[in-house]
């Protein structure tokens, strides 16, 4: 694989991540990914044969709360440190123009 990696992919690879590079770093960056493909080479050749596939390498549990109803804050006390409201909503600026 490292051996396909010329300057051409590198100016590729750095048109896909949209990345305007001189002359210099094109070669800086030859030699840099062709490090990371040659170490993913070496992962290559870990066998993984009785190796079941895992989303996570340790276990996870659901760390999040019980769903539990609780009241509401009253809208006085919701919108009393509003900048602007109308004493039902909260008002803001208008981002959207809808002119067009």
């Amino acid at each position: 694989m490292a051996s396909s990696l010329d300057r051409e992919t590198v100016l590729r690879v750095a048109r896909l991540a949209r990345l305007k590079l001189a002359d210099a770093e094109i070669d800086d960056y030859l030699q840099k990914l062709g490090t990371i493909l040659q170490y993913v080479e070496q992962l290559n050749e870990v066998v993984t044969d009785d190796v079941d596939p895992m989303a996570h390498a340790v276990e996870l549990k659901n760390v999040f709360r019980e769903d539990v109803i609780h009241p509401s804050l009253p809208r006085d006390l919701a919108l009393g440190n509003a900048p602007k409201s109308d004493g039902q909503y909260f008002l803001v600026p208008q981002i959207i123009d809808t002119t067009l």
